[in-house]
């Protein structure tokens, strides 16, 4: 299947599942804006892909990240980062979001393993309630240290010459 059909949006990736879901296959999802893509978003991919059969990634959609981070975010376009997520082969579906959290999205979707970086509080991920309330459940995955957009673009920043 080819990067792109693997972008859908909500409701054509809630139809797409049902078959899948209907087979026994687990459904697990994380989500973020996935602005420049590094190693350390591989790595949760990877694990997230590990604890079930089809990952869904919800991705921030440019609006949505302006909001987050600000004026000047994200640097690369919605349809960019979508294709480079979905060419993964950890992947298996992009959607976007326009909101600012995926709790509309967690809410419609009900994965069966939510997965979010251990950097956030078990209570403080979105969506968490919904899905343990279907009988899914919450993993935190470990983060390779000083991996983050953020600290990328600050290295980008400091060095006037791009050399690392």
């Amino acid at each position: 299947m080819s990067a792109d059909a693997r972008i859908l949006d909500r409701e054509a990736l809630i139809e797409a599942l049902r078959p899948r879901r209907a087979s026994g296959e687990r459904v697990v999802f994380t989500n973020g804006c996935f602005d420049l893509l590094h190693a350390g978003h591989v790595e949760l991919l990877e694990s997230a892909a590990a604890l079930g059969d089809i990952l869904v990634v919800g991705l921030n959609s440019d609006l949505s990240v302006r909001r987050l981070k600000g004026p000047g975010r994200p640097l690369v376009p919605q349809a960019e980062r979508a294709r480079l997520l979905a060419a993964l082969r950890a992947v298996d579906r992009v959607v976007l979001f326009d909101e600012e959290t995926p709790l509309l999205l967690i809410e419609a979707l009900l994965p069966d393993v939510l997965v979010k970086g251990e950097d956030y509080a078990a209570e403080a991920i979105v969506g968490r309630e919904a899905v343990e309330a279907a009988g899914g459940r919450v993993v935190r995955v470990p983060l390779l240290p000083g991996l983050s957009t953020s600290a990328l673009v600050a290295r980008l920043r400091e060095k006037p010459d791009n050399r690392f």
